[in-house]
């Protein structure tokens, strides 16, 4: 049997390191998180290829004294834990630093060249101490303003099984981002500045209120289209409370990367936060969209651990279901008092008359219903109204002039009507059809360009009269420009244009009244979520779907008669149309017995 025997100082430091320092982003968190607890104003930080090369963060924070700058770079050494907790059960419990591990500095340097400056209030002179992947290579005075810088060098150069596993520079840097983002959100009264080389990317003043630095960081046009919570509950432990912007239902994103959740000012992926979100927007958004939001949670200490995870990225609450029925309640409330847009849950008995058609089933007449020489007509009418219907609403639907067609010449009948500027009311032979305007014409949408796209190697552009620049983070705009050449094969045409915009040429012919901003914005999301795992082919597939959900007709849309018999018309002639590109029926229909069952006929 093998001796068991201690293990150097150096690799007991780099195996702690791989729990604390997994790539540039962690590190960087520990260091400004280091900052924010010295009692920082104002914290700095810089870049060089997305951290991989460098790592510098500086504060104005109460700085060290040489003994303390020697401690901090010792194992299991911190300030954080106040001297008369030391020892005590459940000293950990009550800790309201954001770390408190002692760990992260020694972790740091031993598998990077790390130089600690510091100089404390008062101090004449600051202190400067290097080690260089575990081993001390400075130590002396320095000159330096009162606080404290951290810079951090070579990271995993010495490791290179560790150093190959990490991404390329954009990715690191998109990291990157993301933590000072979060911490800058969770403290509004620090200000904060980032640069990536000799580029400025932040810039936050200090003394911000909570909403608008949320609305400055993630986006501004949440401060238009979110409510702010502010929600308490006093229980028997301490008070619990709710802080945040939600954004309105109506105000999504196609990936759940702009969520931000905070417990005790700390920034946690935590799985019960997350599903108690999706649990307070259920029924209020489409399944693959998501909510943005930013939201607190404080809490007193002694009811959750924060300590589960060794970056304090996971919390574990003792009331668990009582913690997700606050926040689900919390954000309910305060949605219903934001906004009308706000959507309404169906209710159950009544929908529970209607036939859906379901998901992927063809409909009973589209196998033996060739399209006659007038659905022919009336589809080319109504692909030619589309660029009317995009541009200006038209008058409130009122029969056409035209003597009205027999509801049993079609299986999804004749148009009678539009109610709300969003379902079309026709009837059929059989019972009354209600139609989605907006589902079912992402279906079709969808559908012609897949046609499109498989008829010709390229598909029509329509070029902007004007190019349009469209402002996005850097990290989006990278990976947009890493797919230039796959979007320009469906007629989208754009080139960078700076950092974080792009410069939008030309839009595909079927999309030409789409927004395009928001046509990059959901593109980007859609290739953060799928481009790093799928292949081109099916990349593309997801580009479509976002591409028809932004070419299509607007619920509100106000449409004639003539055009909403040409979009069933088109739907009866087309495959998959029972069901938009989200999986929602596009139409349901209520039998005639149905009806008359209403009114107490049979």
């Amino acid at each position: 049997m093998p001796l068991i025997r201690r293990l150097p100082e150096t690799l007991i430091n780099r195996i702690a390191a791989g729990e604390v320092v997994e790539r540039p982003a962690s590190a960087l968190k520990e260091l400004v998180e280091n900052a924010v607890d010295a009692g920082a104003t104002r914290i700095g930080v810089t870049l060089l290829e997305g951290g991989l090369d460098r790592i510098e963060v500086v504060d104005d924070g109460c700085g060290m004294d040489p003994d303390q700058i020697s401690l901090a770079l010792e194992r299991h050494a911190t300030s954080k834990l106040p001297e008369t907790l030391v020892g005590e059960d459940g000293a950990l419990e009550q800790v309201a630093t954001l770390g408190f591990r002692g760990e992260a500095l020694p972790s740091i340097a031993s598998v990077a060249r790390l130089a600690l400056e510091s100089r404390p209030h008062g101090a004449a002179q600051g202190w400067r101490r290097v080690v260089d992947h575990g081993t001390l290579a400075e130590d002396g005075p320095c000159a330096i303003p009162p606080g404290t810088k951290v810079r951090v060098e070579q990271l995993f150069a010495r490791v290179p099984a560790r150093r190959k596993f990490l991404r390329s520079a954009r990715s690191e840097y998109a990291a990157c981002l993301d933590v000072v983002r979060r911490l800058a959100m969770a403290r509004p009264d620090i200000a904060f500045t980032l640069h990536h080389g000799e580029r400025r990317i932040l810039q936050l003043q200090g003394g911000e209120g909570q909403a608008a630095r949320i609305a400055q960081v993630i986006d501004r046009d949440l401060a238009d289209n979110g409510v702010v919570v502010e929600w308490v509950r006093e229980t028997e432990q301490g008070p619990m409370r709710l802080t945040g912007l939600a954004g309105l239902p109506t105000f999504n994103r196609g990936i759940a990367d702009h969520q931000y959740l905070f417990v005790n000012g700390r920034p946690v992926r935590d799985r019960l936060l997350i599903g108690a979100v999706r649990g307070a927007y259920a029924e209020m958004l489409a399944r693959d969209r998501h909510a943005v939001l930013a939201l607190f949670l404080d809490m007193p200490a002694t009811e959750l651990d924060v300590n589960v995870h060794p970056a304090k990225t996971e919390v574990r609450f003792r009331d668990a279901s009582g913690v997700r029925g606050f926040i689900v309640t919390a954000l309910r409330q305060s949605l219903s008092t934001g906004d009308r847009r706000s959507a309404q849950a169906a209710d159950a008995s009544a929908m529970a008359r209607w036939q859906v058609a379901p998901p992927g089933a063809q409909p009973s007449w589209a196998s033996h219903m060739p399209p006659p020489a007038a659905v022919r007509e009336q589809v080319a009418a109504w692909q030619g109204f589309e660029s009317m219907v995009m541009t200006a609403p038209l008058g409130r639907a009122e029969m056409a002039e035209a003597e009205p067609e027999a509801a049993s010449q079609h299986p999804l009948g004749v148009a009678r009507g539009q109610v709300a500027a969003t379902y079309i009311v026709a009837e059929a032979s059989d019972g009354l059809v209600i139609v989605d305007q907006h589902a079912a014409h992402e279906r079709l949408v969808l559908e012609r360009l897949r046609a499109s796209g498989a008829a010709q190697k390229v598909a029509a552009a329509q070029a902007l009269l004007m190019p349009e620049v469209v402002e996005l983070d850097e990290p989006a705009c990278d990976l947009l420009e890493d797919a230039t050449q796959a979007m320009a094969r469906f007629g989208l045409h754009y080139e960078r244009f700076g950092p974080g915009a792009l410069l939008v040429r030309a839009v595909p012919g079927s999309l030409a009244k789409a927004d395009p901003a928001r046509l990059l914005r959901d593109l980007a999301d859609d290739l953060v979520q799928h481009g790093a795992a799928l292949l081109l082919e099916e990349r593309i597939e997801h580009v479509l779907a976002t591409m028809a959900c932004h070419g299509s007709v607007r619920a509100g849309r106000v449409l004639s008669v003539t055009e909403m018999n040409a979009l069933l018309r088109e739907m009866e002639v087309t495959p998959r149309s029972g069901q938009c590109n989200h999986g929602r029926p596009t139409w349901v229909k209520l039998s005639i017995t149905e009806v008359e069952k209403l009114f107490g006929r049979q």
